[in-house]
């Protein structure tokens, strides 16, 4: 049997600092995408509170839609899949990475590639979004610190897109 292939970080690990902003890989995390139309069920079965409006955060679940939440917990943390109810648990936590980005500029780095008013963005929010065409899901965590949760695959491009911004915004 072969070796599996050793998993290799898809951004630099150590931080890049610029004037008034960084950005940092963020630790590895767990996560789950959550779906099911009865929240009440969902949250008896995770043994977790969820979020009821769209765009809010609760500790470490975020509300994406109707019937969608992004479960995000420490690195092996494990919930219940749900087998045989009407809802889906996904663990999903190789899929996406997270990219730190804070500092009294984050806001205007990321808003240099986001179509979102992030001014209006508060602190827990979280919402699907783009910078420069990538889908991510960003969530403010700070006045200055915004985590965002983009595909392993897409990682390497926008964090080459964060750092030029942060390079190059003023």
């Amino acid at each position: 049997m072969a070796d599996a292939p050793a998993r290799t970080d898809p951004a630099p690990t150590d931080p890049g600092t610029f004037e008034g902003v960084t950005i940092a890989l963020g630790a590895p995390l767990a996560r789950y995408s959550l779906r099911g139309r009865d929240a009440k069920a969902l949250a008896e079965l995770i043994g977790r509170k969820l979020p009821a409006k769209i765009g809010s955060s609760d500790g470490d679940i975020c509300a994406l839609g109707p019937d969608e939440w992004l479960l995000r917990a420490p690195s092996g943390t494990t919930i219940p899949d749900g087998a045989g109810l009407p809802l889906a648990v996904v663990d999903i936590s190789e899929r996406a990475v997270a990219l730190v980005v804070e500092g009294p500029r984050a806001e205007a780095v990321l808003q240099s590639g986001c179509p979102r008013n992030l001014g209006r963005f508060a602190v827990g929010e979280a919402r699907r979004t783009v910078f420069e065409g990538i889908e991510m899901i960003l969530l403010r965590t700070a006045p200055d610190q915004f985590e965002v949760d983009v595909w392993r695959s897409f990682a390497p491009y926008l964090h080459l897109a964060l750092t030029t911004a942060a390079s190059h915004t003023r």
